[in-house]
């Protein structure tokens, strides 16, 4: 069962690259205490991923910092090392935090998991877009496969 609006943050172990290599991160920390803007992506340097879900999130970051939107977050089922190159590779240092979920542990624990092992990728995480605030999940739009429109930055902003 997916998570929903009400729902709590599953607590897990999520990465993010640091100066020094990788950091683990509680995802209790990630959430406490702040309004995130969560978006799932099916991974790193993946064509809609790389070309308009991450750009338009960067984009709009001030947009959603005016709306009261302390961290956006892109997140997948990548390890950190390749989530903190593609981070480069988009240029979202200050604007989009870079969170690696390697082993797919919050992403299961979430219920946003897709297999995609035929197509040679494995477990991967649903394309979504979550806002979250001081932990619980007030919004989420899960795409169906293969969509792009509801977890856009667009679409999110306009929630806001």
């Amino acid at each position: 069962m997916s998570i929903k609006p009400g729902d709590p943050i599953p607590t897990a172990t999520v990465y993010e690259m640091g100066a020094d290599g990788p950091v683990a991160i509680s995802s209790d920390d990630l959430f406490k205490g702040k309004t995130v803007m969560l978006f799932g992506v099916p991974g790193a340097f993946t064509p809609t991923c790389s070309a308009q879900h991450v750009p338009g999130f960067k984009q709009l970051a001030d947009q959603f910092k005016a709306k009261g939107v302390d961290e956006i977050v892109c997140f997948a089922v990548n390890d950190p090392f390749v989530m903190g190159a593609w981070g480069k590779d988009q240029a979202v240092a200050g604007k989009v935090r870079m969170i690696a979920d390697g082993s797919g542990e919050l992403t299961q624990k979430m219920g946003l998991e897709m297999d995609l092992v035929a197509r040679g990728l494995g477990t991967r995480s649903q394309r979504f877009a979550m806002l979250v605030k001081d932990g619980v999940v007030k919004t989420i739009d899960v795409e169906a496969p293969g969509k792009f429109e509801v977890s856009s930055a667009e679409s999110q902003l306009g929630k806001l």
